[in-house]
């Protein structure tokens, strides 16, 4: 990581090598953060706190990480924006940190499954920002790659099995609430990608510590008001959600994001669900159906072959 201080934001179409093979070397660290997030659910599930209890933790234990781990690689003072960049950190760790809260909200109003699959609709944001703000093009074949991937994760879900008619009316509005805090959510993921992708080479963990102070400020009244956890494993698989799947998972996925196109970061975006399925699989024994298995097969292959067509 100690690279990302030789790295120039590029966003010309035809690229230096230098430039090329630097964002190669952000495929790793993006693809294994998005993994390390597929399994979080693991750690929610032991924890028994309440969503957005969770979440704050996630943000307090995730703020002290990112600040012992940057105070120890003496980057204490990368902390300190700067006029010209303050804005865009912020903004993108605003928009994180609400993305979070409509996410728990939607959850509650529709289901786990409905709201992953609704909020993986920002790689399709990501592309028409990238386009619109950053100037980039992507190939008609990523493109394709893309809207297959995104079907598959719909199969992998099991979404097409949901029925609402059995639902009250003051339940399916609630649901029908739940589908609009899904894509709003998805739309501010969506703009703190293209924001960090604008931001191009800062030092590792800064965006990631932004986005825990925020979270850690705003979301305090959540365990206050709903109780705090028991003392004892809970309180550990707590500081793991913060130190794991916060301060080192987003320090990974940010330094890719500096490094890649909004074209493979929209592909890249697959892996987080398609690791929480396998996880939810295998740890909590929610056996899939035919269609759920082809949708993560066509998941799989529709990301190989974007890279395959993008090398």
């Amino acid at each position: 990581m100690n690279t990302d201080r030789h790295l120039r934001p590029a966003f010309s179409v035809t690229q230096a090598p230098a430039a090329c093979a630097a964002k190669s070397t952000g495929a790793l660290p993006f693809l294994l953060g998005s993994g390390v997030l597929g399994t979080i659910g693991v750690f929610v599930h032991m924890a028994g706190a309440g969503a957005l209890t969770a979440t704050w933790f996630r943000c307090a234990f995730g703020l002290a990480g990112l600040t012992v781990w940057m105070l120890v690689r003496g980057r204490g003072r990368a902390l300190r924006l700067a006029g010209s960049t303050a804005p865009l950190v912020l903004g993108a760790a605003a928009l994180m940190v609400l993305s979070w809260v409509l996410f728990f909200a939607a959850i509650e109003r529709t289901s786990a499954g409905m709201a992953v699959v609704l909020f993986h609709m920002q790689p399709m944001w990501v592309l028409l920002l990238g386009a619109v703000w950053l100037h980039e093009r992507s190939s008609r074949h990523r493109l394709v790659s893309v809207f297959v991937a995104m079907g598959g994760l719909v199969l992998a879900t099991g979404v097409l099995e949901h029925d609402t008619s059995a639902l009250s009316a003051a339940a399916q509005a609630g649901y029908w609430w739940g589908v609009a805090f899904c894509l709003v959510g998805s739309i501010c993921t969506a703009c703190a990608a293209v924001m960090v992708r604008r931001l191009g080479a800062m030092p590792a963990g800064v965006l990631a510590w932004w986005q825990c102070a925020l979270g850690t400020a705003v979301l305090w009244i959540w365990p206050m008001q709903q109780g705090w956890p028991a003392w004892g494993a809970s309180w550990l698989w707590l500081a793991g959600l913060g130190l794991i799947h916060t301060a080192a998972a987003y320090t990974l996925i940010y330094t890719g994001m500096a490094r890649l196109n909004t074209g493979r970061i929209a592909v890249f975006q697959f892996v987080y669900p398609a690791v929480a399925i396998l996880i939810d699989w295998l740890y909590f024994d929610r056996r899939f159906g035919s269609l759920q298995l082809a949708g993560i097969a066509i998941m799989a292959v529709a990301i190989w072959n974007a890279e395959r067509g993008g090398k």
